[in-house]
């Protein structure tokens, strides 16, 4: 008799092959240590970016100019902001190579703008179309195409650091040609972590390049890490907004269009991260990354609701002192830092505005619901698998939120695909992956999905 599907089995808690136990927390943010897999607590052997603390360099080395820098994804949302930060601080930062996917109009805008000596656009059939529009810019700059040219600006040789804001396993390779360049890595690509920790962690170690991370939650640890001596980290507090959904009661999630999904009440993003906040995949992908990039395990890692999302992420001390970043809900904070670290930057009021502690009124914490985000617990028993465990779940999730926006498949099966998905590879696990094995994955994961929603039955496996 085939097996039932994840689009026939009900939902995720419900499983009885892939099921992550719960790891609950208490109305205070403590959490029983109950693992699921005989694996341990995740990928206990790979090097951390920055092993539960952050020494800040004694002295950070002069240069004649601004900063000079490569952009991955410069027409994404956080590209044109890391462009716009550029525009800002002229005196600070240089973009001196950039690399988009199709969008020739807003490429050529930049080009004309910023003037990088070097362009890469992915789409090889717009290149003529590009040329046309930039044909007034002097002096040219050179032109690639395909992944090829992504990585050529990747590893530009006058650029110091690389802001990677490519989504999915696109920017894996370009961002180890960076590393193996040299480059310091600005990071804004989950899946750089997510899918490539295993390999990317001790590439970066080989190097000594530094990973810095330019989402708002992981650069709250980065900094609150900062001066915490060896052995002070005891846990790690991820903030999460709760999403478009995080009034509606349970009950009412089989009703969910891709318009409802969409309307984040606090932050300004694209639409499949908008939709991530709302089933709390952003969060469960962020345990991982904070686990590679930190070094904490699994069972020293909590998520708690904060619908203010003034508190970007705390740090526990192993003496009980809570450590917090906060600012406004504004995606340029995090990746200026990445951009200026260890330094700080100076900014306007007038497009900074600073952070007003009676205009921002009450904070209020509550604590996941499983029920309502079952991707929680999907990737902590993901993250705990280790592998290539952890890429499958971030490939699946990007290729089931892609045919949930196109209308393709509910909301609710989303969570229903990614258990099959990862369910589906728990026999081809591999431990300690390649980069070809973490690409490959990536790919057959979207393929699985793809299939098994077009066929509403498994693949074979």
């Amino acid at each position: 008799m085939p097996k039932a599907t994840g689009l026939q089995r009900g939902a995720l808690a419900n499983s009885r092959a892939f099921r992550p136990q719960a790891t609950r927390l208490s109305i205070g943010g403590r959490r029983n240590a109950s693992r699921v897999f005989a694996a341990g607590n995740g990928d206990g052997s790979v090097p951390p970016a920055w092993p539960r603390r952050v020494d800040i360099p004694a002295q950070t080395a002069s240069t004649s100019g601004p900063k000079k820098f490569s952009l991955l994804g410069s027409t994404g949302s956080i590209g044109t902001q890391t462009l716009d930060i550029c525009a800002e601080h002229p005196e600070k930062f240089e973009m001196v190579a950039i690399a988009a996917g199709s969008n020739t109009q807003l490429l050529a805008e930049q080009i004309k703008q910023f003037k990088p000596k070097m362009v890469a656009i992915r789409d090889a059939s717009k290149l003529d179309e590009l040329k046309e529009l930039i044909s007034d810019v002097q002096p040219q700059p050179e032109i690639l195409v395909g992944d090829e040219g992504a990585i050529e600006v990747a590893r530009h040789p006058d650029v110091d650091a690389v802001v990677t804001g490519i989504v999915g396993c696109a920017g894996l390779q370009p961002t180890v040609s960076a590393i193996e360049a040299g480059k310091e890595i600005c990071l804004a690509n989950k899946e750089t972590l997510i899918a490539g920790g295993p390999y990317i962690l001790p590439l970066a170690e080989k190097f000594g390049v530094n990973i810095l991370p330019a989402d708002s939650e992981h650069s709250a640890i980065f900094q609150c890490l900062q001066g915490i001596p060896e052995g002070g980290l005891r846990r790690i507090i991820l903030t999460a907004s709760g999403g478009a959904f995080r009034d509606w009661p349970v009950e009412k999630l089989s009703s969910v269009t891709p318009a409802d999904a969409i309307k984040h009440p606090n932050w300004s993003m694209g639409k499949k991260i908008t939709v991530d906040s709302a089933t709390l995949m952003n969060k469960g992908l962020e345990v991982i990354e904070a686990h590679y990039l930190f070094g904490a395990s699994y069972d020293e890692i909590d998520v708690v609701i904060h619908p203010q999302s003034i508190i970007h992420s705390m740090v526990e001390t192993a003496d009980s002192s809570v450590l917090a970043q906060l600012g406004w809900p504004d995606m340029r904070l995090p990746i200026l830092y990445t951009m200026s670290w260890p330094e700080r930057v100076m900014t306007s009021e007038e497009t900074w505005p600073r952070l007003d502690f009676v205009k921002m009124g009450d904070l209020t914490f509550k604590n996941p619901d499983r029920q309502k985000y079952p991707s929680l617990d999907l990737a902590f028993g993901a993250g705990r698998a280790g592998g290539t465990m952890t890429g499958v779940l971030s490939a699946a999730n990007e290729k089931a939120v892609e045919l949930f926006l196109d209308e393709k498949m509910s909301y609710l099966d989303i969570f229903r695909v990614l258990e099959d998905c990862c369910e589906a590879h728990k026999s081809d696990l591999v431990a300690s992956p390649t980069l070809d094995d973490i690409i490959n994955t990536d790919l057959w994961a979207r393929r699985y999905v793809q299939e098994i929603v077009e066929k509403k039955q498994p693949l074979a496996v």
